[in-house]
């Protein structure tokens, strides 16, 4: 799978854009602020139907203007697709596939698999727990339409179990009989959410130690642990238990919602322990891992995008990185930076196909197209 070429209308700060890409690597380049994030943006948002940086839909409309529009053309097992999205301000958001509109959003997850390393993913160690049960989630929903469905409603039945909590100040009859209602169902859903991010999870670990060790230089060693409450013992005995507890406090303290992943370097958390490169080769390895698992679910290769990853990285992890991205599992990949010397260095390591794009306050400019062959 890969993307031909793209038309972006008052997207943030691009104006207007209709970029033509190249299977391989195409590179953008230019000062920060550019808008070189933007253009990766709006790849994410025709596979994701949002935007990586805001969910907020309509802070994505250039300030000046009342819409956005993003089209892509993609080649797909052989066959062209044509992904289209708009939003006007204060309407409701279209986004069709070959000229039809979906019914609901969540149909489209999982037809273009996508893959963006970002210096924001740094709030997958930084933050709480939720980014790293967004992040898991974000990769099972693109291969698993069952889990996305029990995901909505595991997080409706959540949101009604919360109200009923937040609106009584003491348990009765009425108040936990309906409470067994919810109880159950988050119990039941939950349990088969948990069973798929084990499953997950247990497939990725043994990936991305290997990634890591391969970007480090096999100099420190890596681990990843998914803590959930399932882990100990009977989910509708704990939420049955905490009934009290959780009437006091006005939510529900137990469940998938609020599994983590542990994440650790040489035996200690990353979070405390890892230096900037340390950080970031943890991340990339992750990420790396995740297009991997991707690839093998899907018999096919996401699209990956890196967005500035060569920032903190020296040049010797940068370099291993660079001969990963070079191998023929990675079919296309777009990457940003602000040093033009640096990327075609780089890239001509690679030895694949590439193009180049100069991004100045929105505006993307073809360059070099004799580096392409």
């Amino acid at each position: 799978m890969y993307l031909k070429h793209l038309n972006i209308l008052n997207y943030k700060n691009i104006s207007q854009a209709d970029p033509e890409f190249c299977e391989g690597i195409n590179c953008f380049v230019g000062a920060n602020g550019a808008g070189k994030t933007n253009l990766l943006d709006t790849i994410y948002y025709l596979s994701f139907c949002k935007s990586f940086f805001n969910s907020i839909d309509s802070q994505n409309i250039n300030h000046e203007e009342d819409f956005f529009v993003i089209q892509g053309t993609f080649e797909r097992n052989e066959h062209e697709e044509q992904i289209y999205v708009a939003l006007k301000r204060n309407k409701k958001k279209q986004f069709k596939r070959n000229k039809k509109e979906y019914n609901k959003l969540s149909e489209h997850i999982g037809l273009l698999p996508l893959v963006m390393i970002s210096p924001s993913d740094e709030r997958l160690i930084t933050e709480g727990s939720d980014q790293r049960r967004k992040y898991v989630d974000s990769v099972v929903s693109q291969y698993n339409k069952l889990y996305l469905e029990q995901l909505i409603r595991y997080n409706r039945a959540l949101m009604q179990r919360n109200a009923l909590l937040k609106k009584h100040d003491q348990l009765n009859p009425g108040l936990i009989a309906q409470l067994d209602v919810w109880d159950e169902q988050l119990a039941t859903l939950g349990e088969d959410i948990y069973r798929h991010r084990s499953q997950f999870i247990e497939q990725l670990v043994p990936v991305f130690r290997e990634l890591y060790s391969h970007i480090s230089g096999g100099n420190e060693t890596v681990d990843i642990t998914y803590v959930s409450h399932y882990q100990g013992g009977d989910i509708m005995e704990m939420l049955r238990n905490n009934r009290s507890r959780d009437l006091i406090l006005g939510y529900t303290t137990h469940g998938i919602h609020k599994d983590d992943l542990s994440l650790m370097l040489s035996g200690r958390p990353v979070k405390k322990e890892g230096s900037q490169g340390q950080k970031k080769s943890f991340l990339i390895a992750l990420k790396l891992a995740q297009y991997e698992f991707l690839s093998k679910h899907n018999g096919f290769a996401p699209i990956l995008l890196l967005d500035d990853v060569f920032d903190k990285l020296d040049l010797e992890r940068g370099n291993r990185l660079i001969q990963l991205v070079g191998e023929e599992r990675f079919r296309q990949i777009f990457i940003t930076d602000t040093q033009k010397e640096r990327l075609e260095g780089i890239v001509r390591q690679t030895g694949k196909n590439n193009r180049f794009f100069e991004v100045r306050e929105g505006v993307i400019n073809r360059k070099n197209a004799e580096m392409e062959h």
